[in-house]
C-alpha cells in the first residue's frame, strides 16, 4: 500500500510539476538562442548534395540563398514540440525518481538513474512522435534541395500539416521514425545517468554546484550521448521527413528492415563517415542547447523552491 502511495505522491507532486516546467522553459529558452545549429544539422542529415561540409559554411550558404529569416525556418513548431517533449520526459523521470525513492534504497544510482531515464524516455516517443514529425516537414518546407528526388511540401502551419498528412498519407505516417526513436531513448538515458552521476559526485559533502560545473556537466553528458547514437538520429530525421520509400512494409513504427536499409544506403553512397554528416552541428547545438537547458532548469527550480518554502514558512 506504502509503495502504490508513493508512487501516486511522485506523480502529482507539485515538485514533480515544477520540474516539469522548469525543464520545458529551459530547454525552449536554449533551443532559441541555438537554433541555427539545428537548422544547419537537418540540412545536413537530409540533403546529402549539399556541397557545404561544415557548419559555418552551411549557415553561411542558407543565409545567403534563402535569407537570415530562413535559419529560424520553423522555429515555432520545434519550440511548442519541445515544450511539449521536455514536459513530458522531465515529469515522468522526476515522478519516476520521487517514486523510487519513496520505496526505498535498492540497486545502483546510476543503474536506476538509467531504467528511469528509458521509461520516461519510452513515454515522451509515444506520445510527442506527431509533433516531432510535423516539425521536420515544416522546418524543411520551402528549402532549396541539391538532392532533386527530394520533393517540397507545402503547409500552412502545425493544424493544416496535420490534416494533410493524416489525409494524404494516413494517420500511422505520424508515427514515422518512431522505432528508431524507440532505440534513441537511450540517447536521453545515458545523459541524464551521466548528468545525475556527475551532479553528485560534484556536489560531495554538501559543496555548492555553480553554473559554470553545471553547463560543464550537462555539456559533457550530451556530447556522450549524442556521439553514441548519432547515426540513429540520422535514420529519424529521414523516416520524419517523409521521403523514404521501402519496398517491403513497414507498419507504423516503420521495421528495423528499413532502418537497416537507409543506414547500408548512407555507407553505401558516402562511407562509414556519412552516418556521421551533420554531426559537427549536432554537437554543436545539442551540447550547448542541454548544457544551457541544465543551467536555466536548475536555476528555475531552485528559486522555485525557495519561494515554495518562503511560502510555507509564512503561512506557519
Amino acid at each position: 500500500m506504502s509503495g502504490s502511495s508513493g508512487s501516486a505522491v511522485g506523480l502529482l507532486s507539485y515538485e514533480t510539476l515544477v520540474h516539469a516546467v522548469a525543464g520545458a522553459m529551459g530547454s525552449a529558452t536554449a533551443m532559441t538562442v541555438f537554433f541555427p545549429l539545428d537548422t544547419a544539422k537537418s540540412r545536413l542529415q537530409v540533403d546529402e548534395k549539399r556541397k557545404s561540409k561544415s557548419t559555418p559554411l552551411m549557415l553561411a550558404e542558407i543565409a545567403k540563398e534563402e535569407g537570415l529569416q530562413s535559419l529560424y525556418r520553423g522555429w515555432f513548431p520545434v519550440i511548442s514540440s519541445l515544450c511539449c517533449s521536455n514536459f513530458v520526459y522531465f515529469y515522468t523521470f522526476n515522478a519516476l525518481k520521487k517514486a523510487t525513492a519513496a520505496a526505498g534504497p535498492g540497486g545502483s544510482q546510476p543503474g536506476k538513474d538509467l531504467l528511469m531515464g528509458v521509461a520516461a524516455g519510452v513515454v515522451n516517443v509515444l506520445l510527442t512522435t506527431p509533433m516531432w514529425v510535423v516539425n521536420t516537414r515544416l522546418k524543411l518546407q520551402g528549402v532549396k534541395f541539391r538532392n532533386e528526388e527530394l520533393h517540397q511540401t507545402h503547409y500552412k502551419g502545425i493544424y493544416d500539416a496535420f490534416c494533410q498528412i493524416i489525409s494524404n498519407e494516413g494517420v500511422g505516417t505520424l508515427w514515422n521514425g518512431t522505432l528508431p526513436s524507440l532505440i534513441l531513448v537511450l540517447n536521453p538515458a545515458v545523459q541524464f545517468m551521466f548528468y545525475e552521476a556527475m551532479k553528485r559526485r560534484a556536489g560531495q559533502g554538501g559543496r555548492k554546484i555553480s553554473s559554470a560545473q553545471i553547463f560543464a556537466i550537462g555539456a559533457i553528458a550530451k556530447a556522450v550521448a549524442t556521439t553514441a547514437t548519432y547515426p540513429l538520429q540520422t535514420v529519424q530525421a529521414i523516416l520524419r521527413f517523409g521521403q523514404y520509400r521501402s519496398d517491403g512494409e513497414g507498419g507504423v513504427l516503420g521495421s528495423l528492415s528499413n532502418i537497416l536499409t537507409l543506414l547500408m544506403d548512407r555507407i553505401r553512397r558516402n562511407g562509414v563517415l556519412g552516418l556521421y554528416k551533420g554531426l559537427e552541428a549536432k554537437l554543436l547545438q545539442t551540447v550547448l542547447t542541454a548544457a544551457l537547458m541544465f543551467v536555466i532548469y536548475e536555476k528555475i527550480t531552485a528559486a522555485t523552491f525557495k519561494l515554495m518554502r518562503l511560502n510555507k514558512k509564512l503561512k506557519h
